[in-house]
């Protein structure tokens, strides 16, 4: 097995993480009222490793194509206003040694 490479970037390793996207998001916005009254800094487009969340016009839109399935949005949304699941079985991110 080859060793990591040293000093890689973190885009770097995350080109090394492939998906397998189910068709059906496992990650839901519950009140998208929410998003654009209540939450003016929509933090979640910022502490998301995976950028999943971007804010377009007055919605949030959700890449969950992409989704590192590591549960920050889950406890990092002040709102609690995102619903975390884990990709229905054989679905979600797939790690690959570099």
């Amino acid at each position: 097995m080859s060793e990591q490479k040293k000093g890689q970037s973190i885009e770097e390793k995350q080109y090394l993480v492939r998906f397998n996207a189910d068709t059906k998001s496992h990650l839901h916005v519950m009140d998208e009222d929410i998003c654009l009254n209540k939450c003016p800094d929509k933090i979640c487009t910022i502490f998301c490793p995976a950028e999943i969340y971007k804010w377009e016009d007055i919605r949030m839109h959700v890449g969950y194509e992409g989704c590192h399935e590591c549960g920050s949005c889950r406890i990092g949304c002040p709102h609690q206003n995102i619903q975390w699941e884990y990709p229905k079985g054989g679905h979600g991110i797939v790690f690959r040694l570099g």
